[in-house]
């Protein structure tokens, strides 16, 4: 596939309301979308690096300097697969972020010329996909349950609440005896914790969660090892999982009994099937976790949370639980579900004038 060029773009997009974690809160996402630009046509992906190093140590001003200054540059001048431009990029260190909107945006150009749509090529074995929502860190236990009631109204059919240490228990409680046994609940730490607080992170057992979240440190599998035998509530791991070897890793040491897979945090789709299908063979079911995407990244993740070992709803909201206008046609919750886009690529294109109004800078890299 021969590119003649790439575009990166800034957007600003305001969410609905403050989302709090651990690791601190925004208000708002500065994106950064790749679109490129070939013979055929064209293709679009987003990067889900936030405007500060806090969820990991990828911000978007260095995602958008590393592509223009190294991974755009690396790309072969002869043409360029999608599937192989991992190997391409390999000799840059981390960054998986920025690699992922990359991989992406060819492969959607790639999809799109051959008509072919990204759950298809992906492995998607069901046409809609059963989505949570994420429910972050609250001023108050009755303002957090007033926002479970809203979404358990909407449909979502699983909750994960925010969690740190002075806000855990107590709000998990409150959330339990609310609204029951039957509610399909877990928790996310973001790393907030450490093995000393093990005894304390067992009196979430008592709740029946579906899982805890990386509870502990990213770098630090084999404490989690040990946090795993001393909970009932099963560990899944998030941000210790960058690549498949590290998933295979976790496995071995019995670090996790699930795993999120973030397509932007192990470098992007082709890896993320690699955990996929890594965790199938070993029994281990995966979840498609969330980044606050616009639909660009949101289909996406429709489209790999169909794949057949996804077995756990993913965060994967409709729209409107960040924004008020998403730069596509919205996605919409219908009973509890998204439908996975069928259309060629990703199966979603940025609207021209919501994206004209959101857009902050743009940056065209020739080929």
């Amino acid at each position: 596939m021969k590119i003649s060029g790439i575009e990166l773009r800034r957007i600003a997009m305001p969410l609905v309301a403050p989302f709090r974690t651990s690791f601190g809160v925004e208000t708002s996402r500065d994106v950064l979308l790749v679109r490129v630009v070939t013979a055929d046509g064209e293709g679009w992906a987003e990067c889900a690096a936030m405007s500060e190093p806090r969820y990991c140590s990828e911000y978007v001003d260095g995602a958008q300097r590393v592509l223009r200054d190294f991974l755009i540059p690396a790309l072969p001048k002869d043409g360029v697969n999608a599937a192989t431009v991992g190997r391409v990029l390999a000799p840059f260190t981390g960054h998986h972020m920025a690699k992922s909107a990359l991989e992406s945006a060819l492969l959607d150009a790639q999809l799109r010329s051959r008509g072919e749509s990204f759950g298809s090529y992906l492995g998607a074995v069901r046409d809609r996909v059963p989505c949570g929502v994420s429910v972050g860190i609250m001023d108050s236990i009755p303002q957090l349950l007033d926002a479970v009631e809203r979404y358990v109204a909407e449909g979502y059919v699983r909750i994960k609440l925010k969690i740190e240490p002075g806000w855990d228990v107590e709000p998990v409680r409150a959330v339990r005896e609310r609204f029951g046994d039957d509610l399909l609940l877990q928790v996310d730490a973001n790393a907030a914790y450490t093995l000393v607080d093990a005894q304390h992170l067992a009196k979430l057992d008592e709740f029946g969660l579906l899982l805890i979240e990386q509870p502990l440190a990213n770098d630090d599998m084999v404490q989690h090892a040990q946090l795993a035998k001393m909970l009932r509530t099963p560990i899944c791991l998030d941000e210790s999982i960058e690549s498949a070897a590290h998933a295979a890793a976790a496995i071995t040491l019995g670090a996790c009994s699930i795993i999120n897979v973030k397509p932007a945090r192990v470098g992007g789709y082709l890896e993320a099937r690699r955990i996929h299908d890594l965790a199938s063979a070993h029994g281990i079911p995966v979840w498609c976790g969330g980044m606050l995407e616009t639909g660009i990244g949101r289909a996406a993740n429709v489209a790999l949370a169909a794949l057949p070992g996804f077995t756990l709803p993913g965060d994967t909201s409709g729209s409107s639980r960040y924004f008020a206008t998403d730069i596509t046609e919205p996605f919409v919750l219908a009973d509890g579900h998204l439908d996975v886009p069928t259309g060629p690529g990703l199966g979603v294109e940025p609207l021209p004038d919501v994206l004209a109004e959101v857009t902050t800078s743009t940056e065209w890299i020739a080929l």
